[in-house]
């Protein structure tokens, strides 16, 4: 495909290749000559305001043409066609600059704007432009790419488009590995002295005397789980210093190793970035030395605890860590599309315009967040799921969930058995 531009940059070319090339599986040129896109003869892009050129008309708005940030005026309009559109311009086929709304949700352009901030100083899912005009329950920007994909066929036949699969992935983070277990001397008689229940004492000591199952020990089952219906797991290990948000065991635990081993034979494992290392890089290099150590495995995968995820910082720091695929992408307190997308993509640094080696997995389910939403009735859970898994199916995108070990009571494990069925 011939992509007719007055000017060029690394916005526009990182866009094409994600949009074009990755998601519907056509190669491009990016031409600035007038005659040869005149003359080309096959499929063809006119991304400029000269409306006689001929190809698929796109007027662009100067987001992909600038450099650093700019706060743009934003004014969203329900569109029949392509639901929510911003950056609007005509009235043709594609009625806003498809591009350049697309690389503003993708970028997370607007969390390098100034913004609310939540208490833990994260940017907060009510300040989004998804969730202001009711569109974070959708992946947005694949609405929009099937929609010129019908568009692009109907005047070049003979294009041929990649067919994506839809795929799911169960990802467990394990934030504290057990609850009363191998908590150390000092944890267990702080622990001990504090508790205020007879039978949450005698439950306590029952479990650090190995005549019962500690309650954050739903292993087995995962992993009996997983290999029984086939799913792809991946598990986030939280190996941070003890500190007031990060309260896991020590990494030199040999019985939190062995676990860790264990798991590491059956399932994916990433690093899952202490909040203590959020602003301190050295530690962050510590904890993803500390997991290669125990499984003898380069890390390439990681999430963030807490979803600490600020721009441009964190993703600078996980590629100077060694780390090449990050599942922070989401809210903890919001399901939906961060990003507005259900593909992985890679992440472009507006602070040094460049596209990064960083690949972006986006979850759109917390079992965490569906638990705020449903006080009582667990039995709700799977329908509020459904939603979701639904919209990623429909785009054959990548479906991923949240989990967490400390959550899988008898209930949790009824309610994750029928999750599987609906998502895998």
């Amino acid at each position: 495909m011939l992509v007719y531009s007055v000017r060029t940059g690394n916005r526009l070319t990182y866009i094409l290749k994600t949009l074009l090339t990755e998601a519907l599986g056509l190669d491009f040129k990016i031409t600035t000559d007038i005659r040869e896109f005149v003359e080309y003869q096959e499929a063809k892009i006119n991304y400029s305001e000269d409306e006689k050129l001929g190809g698929v008309l796109i007027k662009p708005h100067t987001i992909l043409f600038d450099h650093g940030i700019r706060d743009y005026h934003l004014e969203v309009i329900s569109n029949e066609r392509f639901h929510k559109i911003f950056f609007k311009n005509q009235t043709g086929p594609i009625p806003f600059d498809f591009l350049g709304a697309a690389f503003w949700l993708l970028s997370r352009y607007e969390e390098h704007l100034p913004h609310k901030a939540d208490q833990h100083n994260r940017f907060h899912y009510k300040s989004s432009l998804a969730y202001q005009y009711d569109f974070i329950q959708i992946p947005l920007v694949n609405l929009w790419l099937d929609e010129v994909k019908i568009i692009l066929k109907a005047m070049y036949p003979a294009l041929k488009f990649v067919e994506h699969s839809y795929s799911f992935l169960s990802s467990i983070d394990v934030d504290n590995a057990y609850n009363y277990k191998y908590k150390g001397f000092v944890r267990t008689m702080a622990g001990i002295v504090s508790e205020r229940s007879f039978k949450k004492l005698k439950e306590r000591f029952n479990i650090i005397l190995g005549r019962a199952k500690d309650p954050f020990d739903c292993y087995d089952f995962l992993i009996d789980t997983h290999k029984k219906n086939n799913i792809r797991a991946l598990f986030f290990f939280l190996l941070g210093d003890y500190g007031p948000n990060d309260k896991n065991h020590s990494a030199s635990d040999l019985r939190f190793q062995s676990l860790i081993k264990h798991l590491a034979d059956y399932s994916m494992v990433g690093i899952h970035p202490s909040y203590g290392s959020n602003s301190n890089l050295r530690q962050l290099k510590v904890e993803v030395s500390r997991l290669g150590n125990i499984t003898h495995r380069f890390i390439i995968k990681s999430r963030q605890h807490f979803a600490m995820l600020k721009f441009p910082k964190t993703y600078q720091d996980l590629l100077q860590a060694g780390l090449f695929a990050d599942y922070s992408m989401g809210y903890t307190n919001q399901n939906g599309f961060r990003a507005s997308y259900c593909y992985p993509y890679k992440w472009y640094s507006l602070d040094i315009e460049s596209v990064s080696a960083l690949s972006l997995h986006s979850f759109c389910i917390s079992e965490n967040t569906l638990l705020s939403s449903v006080k009582k009735n667990k039995s709700e859970l799977i329908e509020l799921s459904r939603p979701y898994i639904n919209e990623v199916r429909k785009y054959h995108g990548e479906m991923i969930s949240i989990f967490h070990n400390d959550n899988f009571d008898d209930e949790m494990k009824a309610f994750y058995l029928e999750f599987l069925k609906v998502a895998r």
